[in-house]
């Protein structure tokens, strides 16, 4: 399983739909082509924004439904981030 510390790459307010962007595309999309289980690490992110977690995620549960949950964990997620986690997921799953 391959893990992602998310402050690491946009500091503890992951906020910027772009960056999420250029991470779903440059990072997870080969971890996934490849198979690979991932971990998003959210330890030390204070806040995101629905739009972030949106352009991060949600292509691979529109694209694999169900099947997606085996691919990703979500660790270390606050409540807050934890609901928006669960909100992008089962938008993207209807």
């Amino acid at each position: 399983m391959k893990t992602l510390l998310i402050s690491e790459l946009v500091g503890n307010f992951a906020e910027n739909k772009d960056d999420a962007r250029d991470i779903r595309l440059n990072t997870l999309k080969p971890l996934v082509d490849k198979g690979e289980k991932i971990c998003l690490d959210f330890k030390s992110v204070d806040s995101t924004t629905q739009s972030f977690v949106h352009a991060l995620i949600s292509q691979f549960f529109q694209d694999n439904g169900e099947k997606a949950l085996s691919i990703f964990e979500f660790k270390n997620c606050n409540k807050p981030v934890k609901t928006l986690i669960t909100t992008v997921i089962n938008y993207s799953l209807e």
